[in-house]
């Protein structure tokens, strides 16, 4: 349908960024065992730019991911617990007046930090969890009519509990398309209990763990992955799929914009963590349903049918034939 295409890898990737990348990634799964591909994840958000939220029940690891992750960046680190009488000042920050010099001095909350863990996100009012709409989006908060630009490089990691859980708040459509992931990690094998049992005495505890990445270091691999190469049969199969999803009986909020857009860097992302400089399908489908499932609304009789959100996305990839690679002699690849 999408036809086929030759990549033409024009700049040449640094050898040096994935091998940093892998060493960061055994590093964190040293800690966080038995989640090496949600750590690969989340580390393919961080080369895209974007945010994650790590949705699951309690007790499973999603905020020792969140301070693994930062402790393994030589970066600024800012923790929000949220809580029901959290207020907005209590993210982005206030203006406070010093009566000795008689002027007001604002003094920065904790998302003015390079990596920021937002902790049970979804037990704050709705109030509280939309000053980090401004933030996520456009890289700065305002206070008292002045904006303040966030430094960069910004990622935050967000997690959440289930809806069901007592003083849970459901997250607004806004914020949610605002994350580039969503991620699970669910319970750990039997296997990997016990290795984390045995490891919990040893030196593989996050007291150990040394900056293993620098934020400037970061930044230019943010740079390098947004340069990799997107064919267009690549795109056209990127936006077929989120029309489908805007048209689709089941789903009352398709893709946005904003969620294409977000799939193509993530794919971007993936194939720079892989070593290449070009998109190829596969790289597409790895990160499809962490980009794109949140990003949908099923209708009432869809979700009473038993319909989930990873469903009705791995339906819409299947309605399309892959775009496919030819070689520089003309054959499949």
């Amino acid at each position: 349908m999408f036809g086929s295409f030759i990549y033409q890898e024009e700049t040449p990737n640094p050898e040096w960024a994935p091998e940093v990348l892998e060493r960061v990634i055994k590093k964190v799964g040293s800690v966080i065992i038995g989640h090496e591909e949600q750590v690969r994840l989340t580390f393919i958000a961080m080369l895209a730019g974007g945010h994650v939220l790590l949705e699951d029940v309690p007790g499973v690891g999603k905020t020792m991911l969140v301070r693994t992750v930062a402790a393994c960046l030589g970066c600024d680190f800012g923790r929000i617990q949220f809580t029901y009488d959290l207020m907005p000042g209590d993210i982005t920050g206030t203006s406070v007046y010093y009566p000795h010099i008689g002027e007001f001095e604002f003094r920065p909350g904790p998302v003015l930090s390079n990596i920021v863990l937002a902790d049970e996100i979804n037990r704050a009012s709705p109030r509280a969890q939309s000053a980090l709409l401004e933030a996520m989006e456009e890289r700065k908060v305002t206070v008292d009519g002045t904006s303040y630009p966030l430094p960069s490089p910004f990622f935050l990691l967000a997690t959440q509990n289930p809806y069901e859980f007592e003083g849970t708040n459901r997250l607004p459509e806004a914020q949610m398309d605002r994350f580039l992931m969503r991620l699970s990690l669910g319970y750990p094998g039997i296997d990997n209990e016990m290795l984390m049992l045995e490891r919990e005495s040893s030196q593989h505890t996050i007291e150990n763990v040394k900056p293993l990445l620098l934020g400037s270091e970061l930044v230019s691999m943010q740079r390098m992955a947004a340069r990799v190469y997107v064919d267009e049969s690549i795109k056209k199969y990127l936006v077929a799929v989120a029309d489908a999803s805007r048209k689709h009986q089941g789903v009352r909020l398709g893709i946005s914009p904003r969620g294409t857009l977000a799939w193509m860097r993530a794919s971007q992302a993936a194939a720079f963590m892989e070593g290449r400089m070009y998109v190829i399908p596969d790289d597409c489908l790895r990160v499809a349903v962490p980009v794109l499932s949140h990003r949908i609304q099923l209708a009432y009789d869809a979700r009473a049918a038993g319909m989930g959100q990873e469903g009705v996305i791995e339906t819409l990839l299947r309605m399309f034939e892959l775009p496919r690679q030819r070689s520089r002699k003309g054959g499949r690849a």
